[in-house]
C-alpha cells in the first residue's frame, strides 16, 4: 500500500504564500506520476499540478506562474509552492501519486489552504 501525508495548509492573506508538502511511504517506485488536486466547497476535485517521474511539469490555467510544483525522489516528498495566493485558491489539496503501469491513483488525506481577502 502507498501512505501519503500533506502537510504546510492553512490560512493565509491574499498575496500571500504556503508551501505545500507530500510525504510518500509504503510502495512506492520513482516511476510513479505525482500531483496537486484541490476540491474547494460544492465543487469537482480538480487538478492544480502535476509532475512526471522524469520531471516534466504541467499547471493548470488558474496557477500558471503563481505555483511551482517539485519533487525530490531521494526525500520520497512532493512540493507545492503556492504564491500570490488568491481567495478563489481556497480549498482542501490533495496529493496523488498514479503507478505508471496501471493508472491507479493513491491519494492523501487533505490539507485544508484557506486564503481571505
Amino acid at each position: 500500500q502507498v501512505q501519503l501525508v500533506e502537510s504546510g495548509g492553512g490560512l493565509v492573506q491574499a498575496g500571500g504564500s504556503l508551501r505545500l508538502s507530500c510525504a510518500a511511504s509504503g510502495s512506492i517506485f520513482n516511476t510513479d506520476a505525482m500531483g496537486w488536486y484541490r476540491q474547494a466547497p460544492g465543487k469537482q476535485r480538480e487538478l492544480v499540478a502535476r509532475v512526471t517521474s522524469d520531471g516534466r511539469t504541467n499547471y493548470a490555467d488558474f496557477v500558471k506562474g503563481r505555483f511551482t510544483i517539485s519533487r525530490d525522489n531521494a526525500k520520497n516528498t512532493m512540493y507545492l509552492q503556492m504564491n500570490n495566493l488568491k481567495p478563489e485558491d481556497t480549498a482542501v489539496y490533495y496529493c496523488n501519486r498514479r503507478r505508471s503501469w496501471s493508472n491507479v491513483d493513491y491519494w492523501g488525506q487533505g490539507t485544508q489552504v484557506t486564503v481571505s481577502s
